[in-house]
This record gives C-alpha cells, sequence and structure tokens, in this order.
C-alpha cells in the first residue's frame, strides 16, 4: 500500500524536481561551481527517473537507468583510461567525486539524456511519448534518431565544458569542433545508441505501465529538461558561435516533438 502510494506521487514529484532543477540551473549562470554542477546534475537524473517510472512503470524503468549508467560509465572509463569511443581525455576535479576515473554525475547524465531522447524521438515519431509496435530496424532507427537528439546536446555542452568549466583535458586540442574532435561526437552517437536500442530491445514485447495515469502535461517534463539545456547553452555557451548553434541543434528536434505532443494531447482529450 505504502510503495503504491508512493507511486500515485510520482506526477507531483517529477514537477517539484523540475522546478528544483530550474532554480539550480538560475543558480549556475550566476556562479557555476562544482556544487552547483553536482546539484543540477543530480536533480535532472532524479527527475527523469522519476518521470521514467511514472511513464513507464518501476521495473522497466530501473532497468533503463541500470543500462544507461552501467553503459554509460563503461564508455567513460574506457575513454579516459584507454582512448576508445571519445578519444583520449582526462577528467579533471570539477566535477566532483569520481568512480574510478569518471566523475559520478557523468553516467547519470548518460540516463538523463538518453531517456529525454527517447520521449522526444517518440513524440517526433509516434505523437505519444512510448513506442508503438516495431520490428528490430525500426527499433534501431528509432534508436539513432534518439542518439543524434542526445548528441545535439553535446554540440554546445561540451566546448562549455572544456573552455569555461575546464572539466576534463582533451589530449588533442586541434579538434574539428572548438577543440573537440570528431571521433568525440561519434562516440556519443553510438554509445546513446548502444543504451537506447538494448533498452527498446529489453523492453518488448511488453507494453509500458504508467505507475498512475499519465497526462500529457507529464510528457513535457522531459522536454522541459531538454529546453533548460537550450536556454543555458544560448546565455552560457562559450565559445560565444555556440549560442547560436543551440536552438537550431535542440530546437528544432523539440520543436517537433512539441508538435507530436499537442497532436497527442488532442487525441487524449478527445
Amino acid at each position: 500500500m505504502r510503495a503504491q502510494t508512493l507511486l500515485q506521487r510520482l506526477p507531483a514529484a517529477s514537477f517539484l524536481l523540475l522546478a528544483a532543477f530550474g532554480l539550480a540551473m538560475i543558480a549556475r549562470v550566476y556562479n557555476d561551481t562544482t556544487a552547483a554542477l553536482i546539484t543540477a546534475s543530480v536533480l535532472m537524473f532524479a527527475c527523469c527517473w522519476a518521470n521514467a517510472t511514472h511513464l513507464l512503470g518501476a521495473r522497466p524503468a530501473f532497468r533503463f537507468v541500470l543500462l544507461a549508467v552501467g553503459m554509460g560509465w563503461f564508455a567513460e572509463q574506457m575513454g579516459t583510461s584507454h582512448g576508445w569511443f571519445f578519444g583520449h581525455y582526462t577528467y579533471t576535479d570539477v566535477l566532483g567525486p569520481r568512480l574510478g576515473d569518471v566523475p559520478i554525475v557523468i553516467p547519470l547524465m548518460w540516463f538523463a539524456l538518453t531517456y529525454m531522447g527517447y520521449v522526444i524521438t517518440n513524440l517526433i515519431v509516434w505523437q505519444a511519448p512510448v513506442d508503438g509496435t516495431t520490428g528490430l530496424g525500426h527499433a534501431a532507427g528509432l534508436s539513432f534518431l534518439a542518439a543524434m537528439v542526445v548528441t545535439a546536446f553535446d554540440l554546445g555542452a561540451d566546448p562549455y565544458f572544456v573552455y569555461t568549466l575546464k572539466a576534463w583535458i582533451m589530449a588533442k586540442t586541434d579538434g574539428a569542433w572548438f577543440g573537440e574532435t570528431v571521433q568525440g561526437f561519434v562516440g556519443w552517437v553510438f554509445v546513446a545508441f548502444v543504451i537506447l536500442l538494448t533498452f527498446r530491445l529489453t523492453a518488448r514485447p511488453q507494453a509500458p505501465r504508467p505507475a498512475a495515469p499519465f497526462l500529457p502535461r507529464h510528457a513535457l517534463v522531459p522536454l522541459a529538461l531538454y529546453g533548460a539545456g537550450i536556454v543555458f547553452q544560448m546565455v552560457m555557451g562559450n565559445p560565444v558561435e555556440i549560442r547560436t548553434i543551440a536552438p537550431f541543434a535542440m530546437g528544432i528536434p523539440l520543436l517537433c516533438a512539441l508538435a507530436g505532443w499537442q497532436r497527442w494531447s488532442k487525441e487524449t482529450a478527445a
């Protein structure tokens, strides 16, 4: 009974965590310290987990968390120690405590971003926040699209983390994208794709079972989190060129998802 009560409170918890995340992001604009970064990252992770549990059910959401956090940590650890996926780089102390060579907040962000990509892609393709019935090929296509949505965030975030925060140091400083190498972005797409495809395949053939009625306004939570990333990059992006990249790279999939959300909300109300 207590567990059921907690699950029914997930919608309110998601919105409260979203509000707290918004305040944390405002704090980052004025003083982007390690504490502010960790706070905002943990709140984003918690908000996405609560929303995913509400949308997918407790077990599928937990499986998504385990896949994204585990695979994300492994990819980052192999990157820092062997140069796999993203090229050679070294994390500094800016992002706080580590597990191995990887700051703990980084795997948490892998889940948050892949979950946002999952919902955004579903809204674009299915006009609903969850997958429709698909075969392997369609699941792979959806996962690749979602990985592109995730990597669009990285286009603006990586230069800011390197130039302003100095959160990590790239071994190669002559990368094609403001110091970042092409390999880094290929790695982001690949790792996000593997996480998302693995989750989609393990989630079939069972349909999601929301922990509580999932209304259109609840699907706005991951969209708002993604939108907050756009605003932050437009305000704080460094180099300054990033401030014009974010609204197109991230704004186009977000607007397409909002169009799908609008259609879904009308069908739900009918």
